[in-house]
């Protein structure tokens, strides 16, 4: 069973519709898009497994303890915690750049993963196997201008997984990081437009890696074999999903 935040689009969706093709039962989280979250739903359920959406803000802690007690009464275990929710920053300098939206994207990125993990690594280390994948960015490593709230959130977010991965070795919970460039989401679109003046992000995928930009499946497929008896012997690991650079 899969607890998936930020389950309802892009990467998060990708991410249960693999899971569920594996076998799982998935908790589909979501904020804002009710709409969206009900199409995952259906989705999941016409492959053959069980899925239920849950609302909840994951930057808020409240929020995050409903999720967990919501998830685990309803489905009685947790193998997999897939933490995909996130938004960007405004794309300003540091100097330019407020303390509250610093704040805001640190605690949905990083805070969150570590509220999520500190409620349901107990439940994850129930089973023999317990997987977590976070899902982070290349902004982790490339550090670029004009980001620097979403460069340290997913830093964070980063040093965290590295952290747990450790800490949970002893008790089967393998701790793994998903670290795409840019993705065909609703968030790459809104990026290519603001920092490129893009309209259209598949005009870019002649100059990409293999002839396209990658698709929120090319980042699921990598989750997915974390997750699976294949990456058994794996932790603590970060792979860079971005076609080479």
């Amino acid at each position: 069973m899969a607890l998936v935040t930020g389950g309802g689009r892009g990467i998060g969706r990708a991410c249960g519709l693999a899971l569920a093709a594996d076998g799982c039962d998935v908790a589909v989280n979501y904020r804002r898009d009710e709409e969206a979250a009900a199409a995952t739903v259906g989705a999941i359920e016409a492959i053959g497994r069980r899925a239920v959406a849950y609302k909840a803000s994951v930057d808020v802690a409240e929020e995050d303890e409903h999720l967990a007690r919501s998830v685990l009464d309803d489905f009685g275990r947790l193998d997999v915690l897939v933490h995909a929710a996130g938004i960007a920053s405004r794309g300003r300098s540091v100097v330019d750049t407020d303390v509250e939206e610093l704040e805001r994207v640190v605690r949905t990125h990083a805070f969150s993963a570590f509220t999520l993990s500190k409620l349901l690594v107990p439940a994850l280390r129930q089973n023999g196997r317990g997987d977590i994948v976070f899902v982070s960015s290349v902004a982790a490593r490339l550090l670029p201008a004009n980001g620097a709230p979403y460069n340290m959130a997913k830093a964070m977010l980063e040093a965290l997984a590295q952290t747990l991965a450790k800490e949970e070795r002893r008790h089967g919970v393998h701790v793994n990081v998903v670290a795409p460039g840019l993705v065909v989401t609703e968030m790459g679109r809104r990026l290519v437009k603001a920092a490129m003046g893009v309209d259209d992000i598949a005009t870019l995928d002649a100059g990409a890696p293999f002839g396209r930009v990658c698709r929120p499946e090319d980042v699921a497929e990598v989750v997915r074999f974390l997750c699976s008896a294949g990456a058994g012997y794996l932790t603590g690991q970060v792979i860079v999903v971005d076609g080479g650079g």
